[in-house]
């Protein structure tokens, strides 16, 4: 009896030896990707911005009070796809290959992206919400973005492309709204709960033209928006910041804050009326008393309120897959993240937009909660980039790095295990130009104390910021003799970082970058 008792208890040790690998693949941690477009750090309540006290955002706050929040988080090219296909990738937009929004084409599908990587190695992947890259999601298990619209999408009936090249029209829905439900309910019903998730969250809200959803339109009422410092800044000493075409009243157009278009117009002539405004010269006036101040404050208030509406209706979405994550006790073992493609100006230097590499659209914010890693209530104000988010998740789950990822981990930060500057510089590169906004390319380097840029395309100017006497940036000091050296310094350094990131061109190549002109997918719109 005793020789064949042994095989039941070989057979119970391997059932628990597979029960253990199991349990273990379970416990990598999942990651649930929480994405806006444009949200700057000013209008998140964490972050102690100028509208901080008037229009807070609890349910991203009590993320940064459970994780950590950094306050150098900085993009490598302040607009929407650009910054995406960073994220995606772990490299620079001009090595991804997608460097503009307007005539860049779109993302080379194929090639190598951290969710593809963590899908090859064992976990369940999802994005719901604004992809805006052209190409249909790969690497994902399941999809459904933004398609309308060129990609942008609509707040109101929006229309999403579906896992298997389906085109599904939410008529009637709002959607922030429809994103939230979609992506709670497929966290609700996956398909096999043993595997680890990589779940992206991503909204379109709150980008341009700021259409607040229902229950939110009156939030804020009478409210009278705080202005910020530099709301009247001259441009003085910088002139690409004078000549682009970004002034909240020189060229925000009728939509952008809402005024009711005459009855009986075709749909050309209300698209036409809509967008006047958008260009220099394009003058209106919702009333000719108005003197110019008034009028820029008018048009500021309408403007900052609606885009506080849409943040709003976010950060309560994001409240609730916050609360369906708790139900589902995989909160604890979760990595979040919460994050913007880039910043947004919201009236300083008299500003909407971004582009620039001036701090608000530079810097993108950035929260991290993970309780295994993670201690509560950390700040990071170490310079980071957003090609390092790629490394650092790909190091949290276990998976080893791509040796041509360009980004790296920064889990040495996120562990308080290292004092030293996790990056003693960053380069920065933007390429659009005469679209949208007039604003000239330019690229630059970030250092924890100075700024150096260059706008090159059709002229060649160069501003130096003194970013610990000048947070503001007003006063252009690259002229004055006093500051060689350190120009000199910032010139060596930044040229070596243009090597190392494969971006050692002459300025001809790189307005020849400028100038190309591919359309994108979006202009052709599937038969549904």
């Amino acid at each position: 009896m005793k020789k064949y008792s042994v095989i039941p208890l070989l057979l119970l040790l391997l059932f628990s030896c597979k029960t253990i690998k199991k349990q273990e693949v379970s416990q990598n941690p999942n990651i649930l990707f929480i994405m806006t477009d444009d949200h700057a750090l000013a209008a998140i309540s964490a972050y102690k911005g100028f509208l901080s006290e008037v229009a807070p955002t609890p349910n991203i706050d009590k993320l940064a009070n459970e994780g950590m929040l950094f306050n150098n988080m900085l993009c490598t090219n302040s607009i929407c796809g650009p910054s995406r296909a960073a994220i995606l990738t772990g490299k620079y937009p001009h090595v991804n290959g997608f460097y503009k929004n307007e005539g860049g084409g779109d993302f080379d599908e194929t090639q190598q992206t951290f969710p593809k990587i963590l899908q090859n190695n064992g976990y369940e992947t999802a994005v719901f919400g604004k992809w805006h890259l052209g190409t249909a999601p790969t690497g994902f298990d399941y999809y459904k973005v933004l398609f309308n619209k060129e990609g942008q999408g609509s707040y109101y009936d929006p229309v999403f492309e579906v896992t298997g090249n389906r085109i599904v029209e939410e008529k009637g829905k709002y959607s922030t709204n429809v994103i939230k439900e979609d992506a709670i309910n497929w966290l609700k019903n996956r398909k096999d709960k043993s595997k680890p998730f990589m779940l992206m969250y991503q909204f379109k809200a709150p980008h341009r033209p700021w259409e607040p959803g229902p229950g939110y339109e009156n939030y804020l009422g009478d409210i009278t928006i705080p202005y910020p410092a530099t709301f009247n800044d001259e441009y003085n000493g910088r002139k690409s910041a004078k000549d682009a075409w970004m002034r909240i009243d020189g060229h925000m157009n009728r939509k952008d804050v809402k005024i009711n278009p005459p009855k009986g117009l075709t749909e050309e002539e209300l698209i036409a009326w809509n967008s006047f405004g958008n260009n220099d010269g394009e003058f209106w006036t919702p009333n000719e008393k108005m003197t110019e101040q008034e009028r820029k404050n008018w048009k500021y208030q309408r403007y900052i309120k609606d885009y506080l509406r849409v943040v709003k209706g976010v950060d309560d979405a994001i409240g609730a897959m916050m609360a369906a994550l708790e139900k589902s006790g995989l909160a604890d073992n979760t990595i979040i993240i919460y994050t913007s493609d880039q910043g947004f100006y919201l009236g300083e230097h008299g500003w909407f937009d971004k582009r620039f590499m001036y701090e608000e659209s530079l810097h993108m914010p950035f929260i991290i909660k993970y309780p295994k890693k993670i201690k509560p209530g950390s700040v990071a104000n170490q310079l980071a980039l957003n090609i390092d988010y790629a490394p650092t998740l790909l190091q949290l789950a276990g998976i080893p790095i791509p040796k041509d990822i360009q980004g790296k981990s920064f889990l040495p930060v996120l562990e308080n295990k290292t004092k030293k500057a996790f990056r003693d510089a960053v380069y920065y590169h933007y390429y659009e130009f005469p679209f949208w906004h007039h604003v000239q390319p330019h690229y630059g380097i970030r250092t924890e104390r100075y700024k150096l840029i260059h706008y090159y395309y059709d002229m060649d100017e160069w501003e130096l910021f003194d970013l610990e006497n000048d947070p503001n940036e007003l006063n252009n000091i690259y002229a004055e003799v006093k500051n060689k050296e350190v120009i000199s310094k910032l010139k060596k350094r930044l040229s070596e970082l243009k090597k190392e990131y494969k971006m050692d061109l002459s300025l001809e190549e790189m307005r020849k970058m400028t100038d190309i002109r591919i359309d994108r997918r979006y202009r052709v719109e599937p038969a549904n």
